[in-house]
């Protein structure tokens, strides 16, 4: 488990992800509604490099950001019916082109190649995160980046 106490806390954490984790990873975020999945993003997309805003695709699902990495890749599955929808849009195209792929409400079962990010609220700032490897390659990296 990993604890932010304020929102600093979380542009470090998304720095130490940006540095650590691999080109072509992908990040499922996960937690309720206000959680701060998007604003973790936002803080990714400052680590790689990206200066514009940064904003939800809960509407039109995927967003872009060019970095001098590669893009940051941002998606949003919440109001999906059926996950298949963003496959037929040209996710998997999307996440060719990416250096990172970060799927807010992203489920394991649908995407089981992704390292979870699970973000509970513990109070008006505070976050308590806990990262879910769900391959034996995700486990064995996890142990690497906790070790750091």
């Amino acid at each position: 488990m990993i604890e932010l106490s304020n929102e600093k806390d979380t542009e470090k954490l998304a720095a130490w992800l940006a540095a650590l984790l691999p080109a072509g990873s992908l990040l499922l975020l996960r937690g309720p509604l206000g959680a701060g999945k998007t604003t973790l993003i936002r803080y990714l997309a400052r680590a790689l490099g990206f200066t514009g805003r940064v904003t939800s695709p809960t509407y039109t699902l995927m967003h872009t950001y060019p970095t001098p990495h590669g893009d940051l890749l941002h998606v949003d599955v919440y109001r999906l019916p059926d996950i298949s929808a963003i496959f037929d849009l040209g996710l998997e195209e999307a996440r060719e082109n990416a250096y990172l792929t970060a799927v807010e409400w992203g489920n394991p079962a649908d995407f089981p190649e992704g390292l979870e990010l699970i973000i509970e609220p513990t109070g008006e700032n505070s976050r308590r995160i806990q990262l879910v490897a769900h391959t034996d390659e995700l486990k064995d990296l996890l142990v690497k980046l906790t070790k750091t």
